[in-house]
């Protein structure tokens, strides 16, 4: 079976519209071409209750769980205070990132900035061969901060501890619209089973009207279905296949 991952994503200005994720539209991209499949995408408050409750579901739920946001060191930050609070355990302070951080700030270094270097007693740090700080990880639980560009480079440098079979696409572009698709599509489906097939109608694009997509780990299932699938259209129907 494949792997399966949930993500959480901590932050009232996610949920008052100040600011529009994009750790969750990235992460879902790279773990769909490493092989794992994002079964659930939760979005919650800067509440511990509410992301000890999130956080114990999802590490029961899925084989992997990340959590974005909520880990610097201000009052709202309380991420590793759910996380710790979902799995029983107390926060404390981890000596290698108090020692970290001490390196970093200098004499500037106070109380706020060590509160980064709380984490869920028993928590493993990953990927600090390439960071300047490593990445929290609370048995299934990674923990990743919510500024974009430090996620991206966080999940870059462990990217590799996910990878699985991996899912092939074939993406299919074509003129006819999805009402006169649609009986095709479930033909198709009747003899790939198996198959994951999606349909994307677009309705300002002069050059197709629908964006099909079919996806399987098995390539020569995928080729079979791509192959049935095109070749039931009309002539000319399809603009591209990538």
């Amino acid at each position: 079976m494949p792997k399966t991952a949930g993500i959480i994503l901590v932050g009232n200005e996610i949920l008052s519209g100040k600011i529009e994720d994009a750790n969750a539209i990235y992460l879902c991209r790279e773990l769909r071409r490493l092989g794992m499949d994002v079964r659930k995408i939760a979005i919650i408050p800067d509440d511990v209750d509410v992301i000890a409750a999130e956080v114990a579901a999802a590490h029961r739920a899925w084989d992997v769980v990340f959590t974005s946001g909520g880990v610097g060191p201000t009052h709202d930050d309380v991420t590793i205070e759910g996380v710790a609070r979902a799995l029983g355990v107390a926060v404390v302070r981890h000596p290698q990132l108090a020692g970290l951080l001490r390196q970093y700030y200098g004499e500037r270094l106070n109380e706020a900035h060590l509160k980064m270097a709380e984490v869920p007693e028993g928590a493993e740090l990953v990927g600090a061969e390439s960071l300047r700080f490593p990445t929290i990880v609370m048995r299934n639980v990674y923990i990743l901060p919510g500024v974009p560009e430090i996620f991206r480079q966080k999940f870059d440098a462990i990217r590799e501890r996910f990878r699985d079979e991996p899912i092939h696409l074939k993406n299919v572009f074509v003129r006819i619209g999805e009402g006169t698709l649609a009986a095709h599509l479930n033909e198709v489906l009747r003899h790939y089973p198996a198959l994951l097939l999606g349909s994307y109608p677009e309705f300002s694009n002069p050059e197709y009207r629908v964006k099909v997509t079919l996806e399987s780990r098995d390539p020569s299932y995928l080729e079979a279905a791509l192959a049935m699938f095109v070749k039931g259209l009309p002539v000319d129907a399809v603009v591209k296949i990538t």
